[in-house]
């Protein structure tokens, strides 16, 4: 019995986008070199972007089961509860089964776009920027929940000028409104009512800020270098993204924290494995 990974599809990220098909294909060849060996698969994996958006996820178990039992597919792990008849899938739905096999380049966002459109009862959405009458702290928030880049350096950089007018540090931008913003994003994501692309997308507006702050940051310790200050390392931390995970932007801003924080920091960069890392930590760590 093979159970070759199922993995999420439409996650923000473009290499995920043919996960679907991947397995499929997998299972095809599978099935057609070793005859007589069996397939699993972990179907509810492939719509786990969509966790909370139970009328999507049904949809996609449905599409997907379908095309991998004519590929091979002998048992599927899945909430039965969370199974349709493909015929009888609504038809805006049908004519997008394409999506999940990734026929054409923006079949994640389309995919995306229309679990949106079903969660928000098939209204259409019109652009609402009343919110960009909101304290600057609220922005960003709001910014970071939405995934909106468009205003997130130049409210990044309004919310700095006001906190150095009063003496403040640029740090201070991310230890406190940022990640206020991103706390906010972590709930709404526990509790299943942000899906995994959503989240992606706010992370790449936390990254852009960071990425705004971080000159001034520079430039502070620059001066305080300049000026005779305490510079010395407080330590040295080894951080790094552990193999199987390519997202960075949370060890990205736990690197520049400690940073402002004058510890020395050996950022590693992503998918290392867990004996790279230890063996960084034995050689590097401060005595």
């Amino acid at each position: 019995m093979f159970d070759p990974n199922v993995f999420a599809v439409a996650t923000g990220i473009e290499e995920h986008n043919n996960y679907a098909v991947d397995f499929i294909e997998a299972t095809r060849w599978i099935r057609h070199h070793l005859p007589h060996a069996k397939v699993s698969g972990g179907v509810s994996n492939v719509s786990f972007s969509f966790r909370g958006n139970d009328h999507v996820r049904e949809a996609i178990h449905t599409v997907f089961l379908y095309h991998a039992i004519r590929a091979g597919l002998t048992m599927g792990i899945v909430n039965a509860g969370q199974l349709g008849v493909y015929e009888e899938l609504d038809r805006n739905f049908a004519s997008g089964r394409g999506r999940g096999a990734n026929r054409r380049a923006d079949a994640g966002e389309r995919l995306v776009a229309f679990a949106e459109q079903v969660k928000a009862g098939g209204k259409e959405r019109k652009e609402d920027l009343a919110w960009r009458a909101e304290p600057v702290a609220k922005r960003l928030a709001h910014a970071l929940i939405h995934g909106i880049t468009q205003y997130i350096v130049d409210d990044t950089e309004e919310c700095r000028a006001a906190i150095a007018a009063r003496g403040g540090r640029p740090i201070e931008v991310i230890e406190g409104p940022l990640m206020d913003g991103m706390n906010i994003v972590g709930d709404l994501f526990g509790a299943g009512k942000m899906f995994l692309p959503q989240v992606v997308k706010s992370a790449r507006v936390m990254k852009q800020a960071v990425a705004h702050l971080v000159p001034f940051i520079e430039e502070e310790k620059a001066r305080l270098a300049a000026a005779g200050g305490e510079v010395r390392a407080r330590g040295k931390v080894v951080i790094a993204t552990v193999k199987g995970d390519v997202h960075d932007i949370g060890k990205n801003i736990v690197a520049v924290v400690l940073q402002c924080n004058n510890f020395e920091v050996v950022n590693m960069g992503v998918m290392v494995p867990a004996d790279k890392i230890l063996a960084a930590r034995a050689t590097r760590a401060p005595t």
